[in-house]
């Protein structure tokens, strides 16, 4: 009897493995499927335009270029929904002027295609080169990763830097060191790190940007603990700044005012970026 239920116990238990093992794309990705129009959603200075990627797949996204030469806003979201549920987020951007793309993923909204970590990553060097297409120097662009899309940031951010061409700058709202250790802390009875294929190994990355870093994190968010924020900083070089909310969640960010944070961010540039300071700058604030 014993053994039959241990054998039981086990059965269930590769059972519940082999489940999110399967499904783990399900889990970590969460389309939603209708986009609409810019208009629609609130955002009718933008235009739809297309994002062509390296293996041959056509990407709607939404672009309003930046007025009078200011910095450009490459957007990407997080694991949900789609980019028209992201307007109110950079309405703040758009009003002072600033240029925002913002990127939908393959199998996001009518986007062909589905979703994976090295699928996303050429989805975000499809919308580099498309703002550097419309006349954007990298100089003059900002990738800013809410969530999971800060791993896409980081990374297209480092392949940048090491080419020679590093952005202007990267921000981080809500972004986990790596989705391994995420998973890892919300199954702990799961061998995660061994069978996870997504990973989005950020704090392996985020060394190697060659530019200005602001991260900025609830210190209730229960979806990604602050904890692998925190660690993403300590991985990262110098100038970093952080922006630590006491009492901000992981998707209400937007109403503590992170705009302020990031565009004041954003004026001292020029500062950050000075010769020295890439090597030896960085501050942290928390909010009250």
């Amino acid at each position: 009897m014993i053994a039959i239920a241990l054998a039981c116990v086990a059965g269930g238990y590769l059972a519940v493995v082999g489940v999110l093992y399967l499904c783990q794309r399900n889990i970590l990705f969460l389309p939603a499927p209708h986009v609409g129009t810019p208009a629609a959603a609130g955002a009718g200075d933008m235009r739809e335009v297309t994002l062509q990627t390296a293996d041959g797949l056509a990407l709607t996204a939404w672009y309003k270029p930046a007025r009078d030469g200011r910095l450009t806003l490459v957007y990407f979201h997080g694991n949900g929904g789609n980019i028209s549920g992201r307007v109110k987020r950079v309405r703040p951007y758009l009003n002072a002027g600033l240029g925002v793309l913002l990127v939908d993923y393959r199998g996001y909204g009518e986007n062909p295609g589905a979703p994976s970590e090295e699928g996303l990553y050429a989805d975000a060097r499809a919308a580099l080169r498309f703002v550097e297409d419309q006349g954007v120097a990298p100089t003059q662009t900002v990738l800013f990763g809410e969530s999971l899309g800060s791993a896409l940031a980081i990374r297209v951010a480092a392949e940048r830097a090491a080419a020679g061409r590093p952005v202007a700058a990267v921000i981080g709202e809500g972004a986990p060191s790596s989705v391994v250790e995420v998973a890892a802390r919300r199954y702990p009875f799961a061998p995660v790190r061994t069978l996870i294929r997504d990973r989005f190994d950020s704090s392996a990355r985020v060394a190697e940007i060659g530019a200005p870093l602001l991260l900025i994190h609830g210190e209730r968010d229960r979806v990604v603990p602050i904890e692998f924020s925190r660690a993403l900083y300590d991985a990262a070089s110098e100038p970093k700044t952080a922006h630590w909310i006491a009492d901000g969640g992981h998707n209400d960010l937007p109403q503590y005012g992170i705009d302020t944070v990031v565009l004041d961010f954003l004026a001292r540039l020029p500062t950050l970026r000075a010769p020295g300071r890439l090597r030896n700058a960085g501050s942290t604030a928390t909010s009250p």
